[in-house]
């Protein structure tokens, strides 16, 4: 069997770059998805945050992209060490296993025995030598022949997130930390939650997966045969220009929406070839304005973070987040848990405990038409 060192030379980073963040709306927008903003407060949107993390475990010359056609010009300049061949530009977003799996299957008729690993664009992550070890070991077990996910520690009953349960140790060489996955979970309620904190044998489901290609394709053949299908002839043409956008026009609005943990994970796991690689770094998917609060408060609840390079904040005995695009001066007086986004056609008002409900404002903005704010 290779050495650990052999697998992670044939490591090939894959980054989906999609979704709108509608629960982050006004700040987050279809031509300025989240992942594009600076949102952790290190001077790089969280897509370059990505890429940098990811480049001391592959290189820069093996971390494909995958994002939409609109996103192409920002997603360049951002990442002005993307090469053309590693950019997979989606005509319209079709999920995470299409996104996942075509990445794998163009990487696997390019290098047979490739190890990819898929990770989120719009994560923010600290501690990155324990990032880099949780994934090092996800590629042993990776090249063991399981489909490999990072769980994450839980550090409070959270709500918002899937779980894995752990199960029995694998005894793979190079990776003491792999376990097998018992099962996904799906979002608790909060004395669910609460009950896997108790338990110790719970990690948050990060969605990050880390398999040999040639695995994740046969998994994906198994529960989805005709997208497999689909995702294999897209790929066997798509280094081919003159070729690529015909299939691309006769597939692509055929491929069937659905998430790889539903298509790929679940399954997986019941048949036992799933593993899991507990991280120990901290991590946040920024998945609604409380989250954010959180990350750039340093987890202080009674604090107030301020976004914005130009913000004009006053504040007296307030916490919370402001988010400000404009010049305008935003003055808090006793407010708690606020959240305040001030864009230069779009104001939001809520709490942090509401900050789940912002999607529905998004999904009202579309009925009423109201797209040029979306």
């Amino acid at each position: 069997m290779a050495s650990t060192s052999d697998a992670l030379s044939r490591f090939h980073a894959v980054i989906p770059a999609g979704g709108v963040g509608s629960r982050l709306w006004p700040l987050s927008r279809a031509e300025a998805p989240k992942f594009l903003h600076d949102l952790s407060g290190s001077g790089h949107s969280l897509l370059r945050d990505t890429w940098d993390r990811l480049v001391p475990l592959s290189g820069n010359d093996r971390i494909m992209v995958v994002t939409g056609r609109a996103h192409r010009g920002a997603v360049e300049e951002q990442l002005p060490d993307l090469t053309d061949a590693n950019i997979v530009l989606e005509a319209d977003p079709r999920d995470s296993t299409v996104a996942i799996c075509l990445a794998a299957a163009i990487l696997h008729r390019r290098e047979p025995d490739v190890i990819i690993g898929s990770f989120a664009a719009d994560h923010i992550i600290s501690q990155l030598n324990l990032f880099e070890s949780a994934v090092r070991e996800a590629v042993r077990v990776a090249d063991a022949g399981y489909i490999a996910t990072v769980g994450i520690r839980p550090t409070e009953p959270a709500v918002g997130f899937g779980y894995i349960k752990q199960g029995a140790p694998l005894g793979v060489e190079g990776a003491p930390s792999g376990r097998a996955v018992e099962s996904f979970v799906e979002k608790p309620d909060l004395a669910t939650a609460r009950g896997y904190l108790r338990d110790g044998g719970y990690l948050w489901n990060a969605s990050m997966f880390v398999s040999r290609a040639d695995v994740l394709l046969d998994e994906l053949a198994k529960t989805k045969p005709q997208l497999h299908r689909q995702i294999l002839d897209l790929a066997s043409v798509w280094d081919e220009p003159s070729k690529r956008g015909p299939a691309v026009d006769r597939i692509w609005p055929r491929l069937e929406k659905v998430a790889i943990d539903y298509s790929v994970a679940e399954p997986a796991a019941a048949q036992g070839r799933m593993a899991v690689v507990p991280g120990q770094f901290r991590w946040d998917d920024v998945g609604d304005f409380a989250s954010l609060a959180k990350v750039n408060s340093g987890g202080r609840k009674a604090e107030l973070a301020i976004l914005g390079e130009d913000a004009r904040v006053l504040a007296d005995a307030s916490s919370g987040i402001v988010v400000s695009q404009s010049k305008r001066i935003i003055s808090l007086i006793g407010v708690k848990d606020i959240v305040v986004v001030d864009t230069p056609d779009a104001l939001l008002v809520t709490t942090t405990e509401n900050a789940q409900r912002v999607k529905s404002v998004v999904d009202a903005l579309k009925l009423q038409g109201s797209t040029d704010v979306l």
